[in-house]
């Protein structure tokens, strides 16, 4: 394994590869209740809608498919999940046009064009030739974007009456869960300049436990929670249902919705799935250690190849 994933020349061990899976899983979860809740949400043009079951299922079985490629065929740290962004598309600019397969078909559609690209490596290509400086830009908007679905979940800011943003969802910073997040924050905070090691999965699990306990002593109203209410699950085990697997018609959105629509929202995939993950892997990988005086990532052949299988198994 030290040979193979190459843990001793990047500088790392096995302990801290170990904390670090389980920090990059707790920091991307959130995936694996977002997703369902934006796909389940919409309806396609015949009215059908996604259950939440079967949209979660599929959900973790992609992530968990597409992150087990990465490693083993990228041969790269990174976790791969539902795009966020991507799965809006879908949801408000495709399925009203036409079926979930057909919807669904698209994003497969879009995964194999990012491999073309990948493959024929003008993805690379692409990628080198931008400046590393934008690059990070790129990946400070990804980052920022994730930050304000962060904050506007936890009700630290909202949609302003007089601005576009306010703080608090009633202009003002009041109830426990804000509180929560705030503590949760600065304690993440802490612990990182410290140096603490799983300095964030740490933050998390506490303030995880608190918000549990804080909610079951005091009562409070669920919707102040906003999407998810802190609380001890009634089960921690269920059956999986793999209903939605396989359901694709890849080429039919373009009879359904036409051609021109078809080809726009697969060009909006597409334009999304290349530079989101162009800005994560350099984000993720600098961070790691994992990039030259160039801004160049070692193997970036093999890892765009499998984040284009990724989006079409996913």
């Amino acid at each position: 394994m030290d040979r193979f994933f190459e843990l001793s020349a990047r500088g790392s061990t096995v302990g801290r590869e170990v904390r670090g899976g389980i920090t990059t899983f707790m920091a991307m979860a959130y995936i694996i209740l977002l997703n369902p809740i934006i796909l389940g949400g919409a309806t396609d043009v015949t009215g059908a809608k996604l259950t939440i079951t079967q949209l979660t299922t599929s959900t973790i079985l992609a992530a968990a498919v597409s992150t087990l490629l990465m490693g083993v065929v990228g041969n790269a740290p990174f976790g791969l999940a539902a795009g966020l962004g991507l799965n809006a598309v879908v949801a408000y600019q495709a399925a009203p046009h036409m079926t979930w397969a057909q919807a669904m078909g698209l994003v497969v559609l879009e995964g194999l064009v990012i491999v073309l690209l990948a493959v024929s490596g003008l993805r690379r290509l692409i990628m080198n030739s931008i400046p590393l400086a934008l690059k990070h830009a790129i990946s400070v908007g990804i980052g920022m974007f994730i930050a304000l679905i962060g904050l506007v979940d936890a009700g630290f800011v909202a949609r302003g009456t007089g601005t576009p943003v306010q703080l608090g969802r009633t202009g003002h910073l009041t109830g426990w869960p804000v509180t929560i997040f705030c503590f949760g924050l600065l304690l993440m905070i802490v612990l990182y300049v410290r140096r603490t090691r799983g300095a964030i999965l740490i933050g998390i699990a506490i303030t995880a436990v608190l918000a549990i306990a804080v909610n079951a002593v005091a009562r409070i109203d669920p919707a102040s929670w906003g999407v998810v209410v802190p609380r001890v699950p009634e089960g921690v085990i269920a059956a999986p249902d793999f209903g939605l697997v396989g359901q694709i018609d890849l080429f039919g959105g373009f009879s359904q919705a036409g051609p021109v629509t078809a080809t726009v929202v697969l060009f909006t995939l597409v334009l999304s799935g290349f530079f989101d993950a162009m800005g994560t892997i350099i984000g993720v990988s600098d961070e790691a250690g994992l990039v030259d005086e160039q801004g160049r990532v070692p193997r970036l052949g093999a890892i765009l190849t499998v984040d284009g299988v990724a989006g079409a198994v996913g």
